[in-house]
């Protein structure tokens, strides 16, 4: 007894010490560690509950479709059939439908992390799928911390990819570089921070790299002199919004403007087949509550404390009001701090705190509202997905947040950011508002209550809505966007739309 509490007394001051060193990280290096950090708790990991039960219990689901109450956002069948989130439309069309004329010509490498779940990787998972049809041969290569293993990738989403008939391979960081120059590119399509020798590989093959700026949170805090020598070895860089763009460029002044285009993400949602509304509540166990959905990670970013305050304010005016908060728990530590303020509040029964939703399609056919309150984004596929489902949104200021809704109440309600200025978004400036009364608090909860107490109106414009978010974030012109720009950059020519200038594995010419 006494060696295993001395056991476990060592385990607490190892987890309160990697804490303290975590604190005294470059913002950039903290958030990369804060997994590793929460690894070391002893305290058992918090779970959010899976989707076995309805939401509310007391609606029990009775005839021959019982057991679906508890699936009402589960798959529909195997592991290998689930579609994959985000921009999960066109798998089948992937090759089949690319015509004579526009057979792939040039060889197109989608570097990324762990393929598993998250916008990020839903989008270079869409650009595997679609490019074909634009004349560029895709394969993904996803690099993992740790041992380059197998090959075989981890992650849900690589899997099923894999399964589409994508060539998918996962490495480490060692093996990357041997990986890349034998499947010998013509462009390479970058998302989310990967190791520098991916740079290196390229320029000792002469492979030109375009990367897609999915945020600013790797650059939070980040030594703009070192970003300016690593981006100077990018032929071009996406970015999936204007704010993102701008903040790029208000940190690395010096990067050529005409190399830097914004390619806002698009999404085929619209061609998910999903139940109808009535259905959809029933297996749920919702009736005549007001359901509002918040599809997000468990973690820190996504801003769920704030969230879950505000709707305590919305709950007090609205006792039908319920709100689902969908996702993997990203961070523990933070998870359970959410978990201590929902027990706390009156309305704890209204507030259900949720694992990742495999059919996030299904979810939003039962929801009223979607509401999603970030500190930041760079473009969140999960408010353009709900817009296309017919549901409106409650948005905080954050990248392609203006876009989405364009200042139209039948879209739904943009919010201030929970930090005021988007643009004063880093990890110093999140982790002191997490937990605080924040600047929007009570504007979220007024533009949560508009949503109720407009449901009648929304309700009956659900398929108008619908069908013009469908014509408005169209994937095709996303992925021709994208088509065009890696193109060009393979042939060494100018970007679309920008000054002619010749572009290079190593930048400008």
């Amino acid at each position: 007894m006494a060696a295993q509490q001395a056991r476990r007394a060592a385990t607490r001051r190892v987890a309160e010490g990697a804490r303290r060193l975590s604190r005294r990280l470059p913002d950039r290096l903290r958030s990369r560690t804060a997994d590793a950090v929460a690894r070391c708790d002893p305290r058992p990991t918090p779970r959010a509950a899976d989707w076995s039960a309805p939401l509310i219990a007391r609606r029990a689901v009775t005839g021959p479709d019982r057991s679906d109450a508890g699936q009402a956002a589960g798959p529909a069948s195997g592991p290998g059939q689930e579609p994959a989130p985000g921009l999960h439309g066109g798998t089948a069309a992937r090759a089949t439908e690319v015509s004579a004329a526009r057979r792939p010509v040039l060889r197109c490498l989608i570097v990324t992390g762990q393929l598993d779940i998250g916008g990020l990787i839903a989008v270079a998972a869409f650009l595997a799928r679609q490019l074909p049809a634009y004349g560029l041969a895709t394969a993904v290569l996803g690099i993992r911390p740790g041992p380059a293993g197998a090959g075989a990738p981890a992650g849900r989403l690589g899997r099923l990819l894999r399964a589409d008939g994508v060539e998918v391979h996962e490495t480490g960081p060692d093996a990357a570089p041997g990986w890349i120059e034998r499947w010998r590119p013509d462009v390479i399509s970058i998302h989310g921070a990967v190791p520098g020798c991916v740079l290196d590989a390229c320029q000792r093959i002469g492979v030109p790299c375009v990367e897609t700026l999915h945020g600013m949170h790797d650059l939070f805090g980040a030594d703009w002199q070192a970003e300016a020598a690593r981006a100077g070895r990018l032929a071009a860089i996406t970015c999936v919004s204007d704010l993102v763009r701008r903040q790029y460029l208000a940190g690395n002044g010096g990067f050529p403007p005409d190399r830097i285009v914004t390619i806002p993400n698009g999404t085929a949602a619209a061609g998910t087949v999903r139940p109808g509304y009535a259905e959809a509540r029933r297996r749920l166990g919702v009736d005549g509550e007001y359901l509002f959905v918040s599809l997000a990670r468990h973690c820190l970013q996504k801003n769920s404390y704030g969230l879950v305050t505000a709707f305590d304010g919305l709950a007090r005016r609205r006792p039908e009001a319920h709100l689902v908060i969908a996702g993997r728990v990203k961070d523990a530590r933070y998870f359970r701090q959410l978990t201590r303020l929902r027990d706390s509040l009156p309305c704890r029964d209204r507030i259900h705190l949720r694992d990742h939703a495999p059919c996030p399609e299904r979810l939003l056919a039962a929801a009223d509202g979607f509401v999603l309150n970030s500190f930041f984004e760079g473009w969140s596929l999960a408010p353009m997905e709900a817009l296309c489902a017919g549901v409106p949104v409650v948005i905080s200021d954050v990248g392609g947040a203006r876009e989405q809704i364009a200042g139209d109440p039948a879209r739904g309600w943009l919010v201030t950011n929970p930090l005021g200025d988007p643009l004063r978004a880093d990890w110093d400036a999140i982790a002191a508002a997490r937990y605080r009364a924040q600047p929007n608090q009570e504007e979220l909860t007024d533009a949560m209550d508009w949503l109720v107490a407009g449901r009648a109106g929304y309700l009956a414009g659900r398929d108008r809505l619908a069908a013009e978010s469908a014509a408005r974030f169209r994937p095709d012109d996303c992925a021709a966007r994208h088509a065009a720009v890696l193109r060009a950059v393979a042939h060494g020519g100018p970007l679309p739309g920008a000054k002619a200038r010749r572009l290079t594995a190593g930048g400008v010419a």
